[in-house]
């Protein structure tokens, strides 16, 4: 692929701690993130500079842990301490495979990364690094997702891809009934309208006021990312 017949010359690709278990729950696959960092270098190597905003919920998550009676502040940081440790074993493998990487967190960790500053990682894209953020927006009750559309936002992204274990959208959990209907395009705003817990809404309204594409899509079909950079419809597409 050609570095011209780009859609997009800068993304922000959002990964769910989940991928990084494969298809599972806990913990890592370390066959799954080899393979998620090889889908990221054949798309580096076509000429895209990435960002990716990571989520710790292989290992912990803020929302289950305060119903358990942690105090719902305290229970995200822990949540968030567990990005850092995805980012971490992302940055190995990306690197072991002779990528060159940046971690950069919102929340002080500085012996294993760097502190969020905007112009810094802009200036990292612009030199081919994978820049990996890390700690979410570094606040309690903000999801990855709205993290997502708040580093993309400041970064100039020129859209949000969304990777998740399935096709797309869905009107309903396509789980829990196979029938349920396949949504290649749809608005932001109906999108919340219609209950479809893909993303936030804050997240959905930040990136649809910044006016960044956001398309989620199935990562663990080989070749996607890089077939949608090349233009391909794949995944539904929020606008």
């Amino acid at each position: 692929m050609e570095k011209k017949t780009l859609r997009w010359k800068r993304i922000l690709l959002k990964l769910s701690g989940e991928t990084l278990s494969g298809k599972g729950a806990v913990g890592f696959d370390m066959a799954a993130i080899q393979y998620i960092a090889g889908e990221i270098q054949d798309a580096r190597a076509a000429g895209c500079e990435i960002a990716i905003v990571i989520g710790g919920g292989n290992f912990i998550r803020g929302e289950p842990l305060s119903k358990m009676g942690i105090d719902r502040a305290t229970a995200d940081s822990m949540g968030m301490l567990g990005t850092i440790i995805n980012a971490l074993a992302l940055q190995s493998v990306l690197e072991s495979m002779g990528m060159f990487t940046r971690v950069m967190s919102t929340i002080t960790a500085i012996q294993v990364s760097e502190p969020f500053i905007r112009r810094r990682a802009i200036r990292h894209l612009e030199k081919s690094r994978v820049v990996i953020f890390a700690g979410g927006t570094g606040n309690p009750y903000f999801s990855t997702d709205t993290a997502a559309a708040l580093r993309a936002s400041e970064i100039g992204a020129e859209a949000i891809l969304k990777a998740t274990n399935v096709e797309g959208i869905y009107e309903e959990d396509p789980k829990k009934n196979g029938n349920a209907k396949f949504l290649a395009e749809v608005d932001a705003m109906e999108m919340v309208r219609r209950g479809l817990k893909v993303m936030d809404l804050t997240a959905v309204t930040l990136a649809r006021e910044n006016k960044i594409p956001t398309v989620v899509f199935d990562v663990f079909k080989k070749g996607n990312l890089a077939r949608i950079l090349a233009g391909e419809k794949i995944g539904s597409e929020i606008v």
